[in-house]
């Protein structure tokens, strides 16, 4: 964890900006795996991270804002938890490492609040996104399941997104080792893709990287040679010479902060020159992306000046068609890439959608578009210094949507049916990179991932020869065969 300072200040900026009552925040529970002593990894509410900084289950903190007190609710290990877990520091010794005074039984939380509640004190909630918190809010406060949204804070909402969305120094400096050890992911699954190569190998690797290095990954491993399909978390198949593989992956750092990156590479090192047409125009758009984003625009404007470049390669490949702004504007282009440009990122992976894509992404002076593939951006309104978002522009063909499509005669002045039909079976490109807003622009985080074509190109060349050795012999790929 930070020092407490930064807990204790951050939880008076979050009381500078309310009015009256408590914030309650709740920390999460354990989850079983398949029987109750077998549990998930652990991952604590990013929420009670920021503010209260434990990792550990079963605790509730309280901001008070009207007494300017601070509160942890949560029990002390008994005997029976030192002989499985070994000795554990006490509450009080816990919270005097984030700078809070006032401990008391988990148990006790419960009179805390119908106490505050007697006296007209309102309770300030977040929107519950684990069964375990609807179960929480009902015992503590009465609150049916059903009826929670109605009692959940925005002003509480609006609050923390201000605080979160504008990353302090130490915090950058967790993401870029997230990032880092994305890099060290990002590169083996490079120097892993060649034929012959079952996708699980690579995906258990990299996997094994994160966990080595931080935490288990920011989310789960995206990994295929179908890559059409925008999150393919099956690994089943064995690489093909020739096919693209989209690796889509994160780490998390020891403090739970999060990196994001996404390669796309040909199965055996070498672009085809259809493939190298496509890949150059997707690094395009993510290239521009990165030149002009800057504070006091918003992430719409870089949403349709990425989509712009798609559409224009796409129109100089054969596959598009007629006026570019047109097309853009009635979003032609969501065919081959029905997702937006990029979202936010901090301790979480999709940083803070827990509480609503649109109190995160977007705000009075940035409403979310209502066209097709610009309605998809997470992340549209206007920058500021210290934001940290994905910029991950794509392109995809994927046979059920070309068919649906071209069956009901969409956008025929934009789109060369004909054309597309034959990328049937081509798969997807998709590029992404981690980028923090300065003062006067952006700057990528973290290692440079290779993602030229001749930068990947040249990775996958150097370990060829020792994969596919591997591979004839029957070892199991391992990352030493590397060298």
């Amino acid at each position: 964890m930070f020092n407490k300072e930064v807990y204790t200040t951050r939880r008076n900026e979050l009381r500078k900006k309310l009015k009256d009552g408590v914030v309650l925040l709740l920390g999460n529970e354990e989850s079983p795996y398949n029987y109750l002593d077998n549990l998930y990894h652990f991952r604590q509410d990013s929420t009670f991270l920021y503010f209260f900084g434990l990792a550990m289950p079963s605790l509730i903190g309280v901001i008070d804002i009207d007494n300017g007190k601070d509160w942890i609710f949560g029990n002390d290990v008994d005997i029976d938890d030192i002989i499985w877990m070994g000795p554990q520091p006490s509450m009080v010794e816990l919270g005097a490492r984030v700078g809070v005074e006032n401990i008391d039984q988990l148990c006790m939380a419960q009179n805390f609040l119908i106490n505050a509640i007697s006296k007209g004190r309102k309770v300030h909630i977040l929107p519950p996104y684990r069964g375990d918190h609807y179960l929480a809010y009902e015992k503590l406060l009465g609150i049916r399941p059903s009826v929670i949204k109605n009692y959940v804070s925005i002003e509480l909402i609006e609050a923390i997104v201000s605080l979160r969305e504008i990353k302090e120094v130490i915090e950058i400096e967790e993401i870029e080792k997230a990032i880092d050890i994305t890099y060290e992911m990002q590169l083996t699954a490079m120097q892993l893709a060649h034929p012959g190569v079952k996708e699980l190998e690579i995906a258990g690797a990299i996997e094994g990287i994160s966990l080595s290095l931080g935490n288990p990954p920011s989310f789960t491993i995206i990994l295929s040679m179908n890559g059409e399909t925008l999150h393919n978390h099956k690994h089943h198949q064995i690489l093909e010479e020739g096919r693209l593989m989209v690796t889509d992956c994160g780490a998390e750092s020891l403090m739970h902060y999060a990196g994001d990156i996404t390669r796309t590479v040909p199965v055996g090192g070498k672009f085809s020159p259809l493939q190298k047409d496509i890949y150059n125009t997707v690094l395009a758009a993510n290239m521009k992306v990165i030149e002009n984003t800057k504070p006091c625009i918003t992430y719409q404007e870089q949403h349709f000046l990425a989509t712009r470049t798609l559409i224009e390669g796409l129109k100089n490949a054969g596959l598009m068609k007629g006026d570019v702004d047109a097309a853009l504007e009635v979003g032609a282009q969501t065919l081959f890439m029905p997702h937006g440009l990029g979202h936010a990122m901090g301790l979480d992976v999709h940083d803070m959608e827990n509480f609503g894509e649109n109190y995160v992404g977007y705000n009075r002076e940035t409403q979310r578009s209502s066209v097709s593939g610009h309605r998809s951006l997470r992340f549209g309104k206007g920058l500021k210094p210290g934001m940290v978002i994905t910029d991950e522009p794509g392109c995809y063909f994927i046979p059920a949507l070309i068919d649906k499509w071209r069956a009901e005669r969409m956008h025929l002045d934009f789109i060369n049916y004909d054309a597309v039909e034959k990328m049937k079976g081509f798969g997807g490109i998709r590029i992404e990179d981690d980028i923090l807003i300065t003062e006067n622009g952006c700057r990528v985080l973290g290692k440079s991932v290779p993602k030229s074509v001749e930068e990947i190109e040249t990775v996958m060349a150097a370990s060829r020869e020792k994969v596919l050795a591997a591979v004839k012999s029957g070892e199991r790929i391992k990352i030493k065969v590397l060298g």
